[in-house]
């Protein structure tokens, strides 16, 4: 009785294992793998707590490469529109941003996928 490895073979672990390389499953999991991670969205809601001025000056400092005219901006549609995204990007960043902001008493929405 002979016994064969997936080396001797010529083929990888991962062709030698129960599903085949070419089988529903293994596409989809290969898929899976290659669908890029969702950006999110960081929205601040209007209230009538803060002031422009505080809004501008967390924007600023906790979020990168925010200038104060953009900022300004933000600020006038957060209080025209009752909210403004102000920042896009991977959730993890996302997530301490709007951690960050909140910790400010600024208004947060839920974060929400891009």
């Amino acid at each position: 009785m002979a016994v064969t490895h997936a080396a001797s073979r010529g083929e990888t672990p991962a062709e030698s294992a129960e599903t085949p390389a070419g089988s529903p499953t293994a596409v989809q999991e290969r898929q899976r793998l290659r669908q890029p991670y969702p950006n999110f969205q960081v929205i601040v809601l209007d209230d009538d707590v803060n002031t422009f001025q505080h809004v501008v000056d967390c924007l600023v400092r906790h979020l990168p490469a925010m200038q104060p005219d953009q900022a300004w901006t933000l600020a006038h549609r957060i209080d025209s529109e009752g909210a403004a995204t102000v920042w896009r990007g991977p959730q993890e960043q996302a997530e301490l941003y709007h951690q960050l902001l909140g910790a400010e008493g600024l208004t947060m929405a839920p974060l929400e996928p891009d």
